[in-house]
């Protein structure tokens, strides 16, 4: 129906830390940008308060989507989405659209959405079928938002979403799987079988990246380690245009900065030290065990330069002791809802609650995605504490690619590799069908 050369499908994945939006087909996608926009409240009719034409347009109740935020009438919301992110203004507040996995603000995805197809794609949404990555938890009332919008706002010709952990499973070239995703709001374990979520089987864990990098800036506080975000401060001149003292630098005052995008200036700092020096630990994280290894050194962005120590290992070892955190200062405690599981524990409970008959098949084909930089440590490491937990006949084979891009764009991938195939064409949602059926039929065609 919408295969061949003609027009090719776009592929999006919008996740807690990014947004991945390319062409079916390609083996990577065409733009990534952070998935958090900046958002300044304007209140009044002048022509500053007025939205950009196409940027703030979820805006405009003709489109097919609701108002935003219309406590007061006259009260608008002004969005800043991917490279506008990274200049300071007065009074922008950084939201995220998602909250523990699950899309909490459609007006911020609409904008996402937008600035991917208008300004990163150029292309023209009402020529291209969308493919939209979905996450395994996700409600049957956000999948009919998501088709709603795309079909009314933008008038795609035909739409298809798909679990993300279905799209991990055939990037690998597999069918059935269980797929441990971290990324960087939450780690969800999900096992796929012929093509399908099995529901039953999905647990989730709010440890994902971006509390690792929470954890690394608290901790480096506690130490007496100042992260100043970029903005702040400026280096100093010793003469016009010399700047040879580069660790001298001059602290800049913007009373207005809110807190949030601080905190968001911070975190990126935190997550690449993260990133840059830490390592899974072979075995458990053990205080004494780890208190004299050799530092790693990282010069922050105003010159300074700092030494990690044990918080190397300690850090990721959260994924499997997630009680570890509660060592830190400034981290808070996870409540007494429910008990929050390494990712071993979610790994085996998750094979536990699907048929005996395909446990063994899962739990010899375990795929990681995510892009930790340790990918070797952890697969490892997970391997060996299953393979202690799972039966003595079980084989246990946790598979991880070793190109980080391969990993870290698992989901979109798939969704590139599943949109481009011959067989695959009939499977779309058309608008036709959206107009005739109604939007609950979303659920028949993408289950």
């Amino acid at each position: 129906m919408y295969g061949g050369d003609e027009v090719s499908a776009i592929v999006i994945d919008v996740g807690s830390y990014s947004c991945k939006a390319g062409y079916a087909g390609d083996d990577t996608p065409k733009s990534v940008f952070p998935s958090v926009v900046g958002s300044i409240e304007q209140t009044g009719d002048t022509d500053e308060a007025k939205p950009d034409k196409g940027a703030d347009s979820a805006s405009d109740p003709k489109n097919g989507s609701k108002p935003m935020d219309v406590d007061k009438a006259k009260t608008k919301r002004k969005f800043y989405v991917g490279q506008e992110l990274e200049f300071r203004r007065d009074h922008m507040e950084v939201i995220s659209p998602m909250k523990d996995g699950t899309i909490t603000d459609w007006d911020v995805v609409d904008n996402i959405w937008n600035h991917a197809f208008r300004q990163r794609l150029l292309i023209n949404p009402e020529e291209h079928p969308m493919l939209i990555a979905e996450p395994s938890t996700n409600s049957g009332q956000q999948r009919e938002k998501a088709a709603e919008l795309m079909f009314e706002k933008y008038k795609a010709p035909a739409l298809f979403l798909a679990k993300n952990a279905v799209l991990t499973s055939f990037a690998s070239g597999r069918a059935t799987s269980l797929v441990v995703d971290s990324g960087g709001g939450s780690t969800v374990v999900s096992a796929v079988h012929d093509g399908y979520v099995l529901q039953k089987s999905v647990a989730t864990s709010p440890i994902g990246g971006e509390f690792l990098t929470d954890c690394m800036m608290k901790s480096l506080e506690s130490k007496g380690v100042t992260i100043r975000p970029r903005y702040s401060f400026k280096k100093k001149e010793v003469s016009p245009g010399d700047y040879k003292a580069l660790n001298q630098v001059v602290d800049l005052d913007f009373p207005n900065t809110t807190d949030s995008y601080r905190l968001y200036c911070m975190r990126a700092i935190a997550s690449d030290i993260k990133e840059s020096v830490c390592r899974v630990p072979d075995t458990p994280y053990d205080e004494v065990a780890y208190a004299n290894v050799p530092t790693t050194s990282y010069e922050l962005p105003d010159g300074q330069t700092i030494e990690v120590g044990a918080d190397r290992f300690k850090i990721p070892d959260i994924l499997f002791n997630p009680y570890l955190s509660q060592t830190i200062p400034g981290i808070d405690g996870f409540g007494d809802s429910t008990p929050i599981r390494g990712l071993p524990r979610m790994v085996l409970d998750s094979v536990n609650r699907c048929d005996v008959d395909i446990r063994k098949e899962l739990l010899s084909s375990i795929l990681l995605s995510g892009g930790s930089s340790s990918i070797i440590q952890l697969k490892e490491r997970l391997e060996k504490e299953v393979l202690e937990e799972s039966p003595q006949s079980a084989r246990v084979k946790v598979l991880a690619s070793g190109n980080s891009i391969e990993r870290r764009f698992s989901v979109w991938i798939g969704g590139s590799i599943l949109a481009s195939l011959g067989s695959f064409q009939q499977m779309w949602f058309s608008k036709a069908e959206y107009e005739e059926h109604g939007v609950s039929y979303i659920q028949r065609k993408c289950p």
